[in-house]
């Protein structure tokens, strides 16, 4: 579904991925895993065209799209959930969940809101409150109900479990993976590397802007590299 080939990206004079090279199957959950710095983020920011790359391809389903506008991307099925959530305050619940279908055509949006009514219940509680004031889970939940409502092929996680409560983490990764099982194929960033390869079907790990180690997600699970740098092993 999506391949990135030899993709390098500047920062200035500063390079922040290296000739990185990947590919995410349809129906799977991809994790990148990696250190602050590793240029995690700046791949996904790049494959959603807010960054231009300065060498390399993305394909998505066979179609070269580096040089597309964001716009265009989110119209052929990719959106992603930024690190942070950036959810937009001083708007409602309900009306955050609009601005992830405005590149939609249908009028009716009810069978979106209602799928993502179900994954987030707390959120149809809230569909009258001012998102700036939900808790960080809640939030993060909104980010993810938000990407959602574009009805995306794929979906970009970029840290969904920062800076959340480990009730909230576990609840949020759950969820990714029904997401998976209903049919959006999931490419994830986080730190939380074990959880991250635990429910990926494969992954890749990324130091200063190189991939140097990539296999499923029990074969990482299980390589003394990655149980000593990020699993604490």
């Amino acid at each position: 579904m999506l391949k990135i080939e030899n993709l390098s990206v500047h920062y200035g004079m500063i390079q922040a991925v290296r000739d990185v090279s990947f590919e995410v199957n349809e129906g799977e959950i991809v994790s990148l895993i990696g250190a602050n710095g590793a240029g995690k983020t700046t791949i996904l920011r790049t494959i959603s065209g807010l960054i231009q790359p300065s060498k390399g391809t993305i394909s998505f389903e066979g179609e070269a799209i580096q040089k597309r506008p964001p716009r265009k991307i989110v119209e052929k099925g990719i959106s992603q959930v930024p690190e942070g959530r950036h959810v937009f305050p001083g708007l409602t619940v309900q009306e955050n969940l609009e601005m992830g279908a405005y590149l939609r055509k249908e009028k009716d949006l009810a069978s979106e809101y209602e799928t993502v009514f179900q994954k987030f219940p707390i959120l149809k509680e809230r569909v009258k409150q001012d998102a700036s004031t939900l808790s960080g889970g809640e939030q993060q939940m909104l980010a993810m109900g938000r990407a959602l409502m574009s009805k995306p092929r794929l979906l970009l996680l970029d840290e969904p479990s920062m800076g959340l409560a480990p009730i909230f983490i576990k609840e949020i990764f759950t969820i990714i993976q029904e997401i998976q099982k209903q049919g959006t194929t999931v490419l994830l960033i986080e730190q939380n590397a074990k959880m991250a390869l635990t429910i990926a079907n494969r992954g890749y790990v990324l130091e200063t802007g190189n991939v140097v180690l990539q296999g499923t997600g029990q074969e990482l699970l299980a390589s003394d590299e990655v149980k000593k740098a990020y699993l604490g092993g």
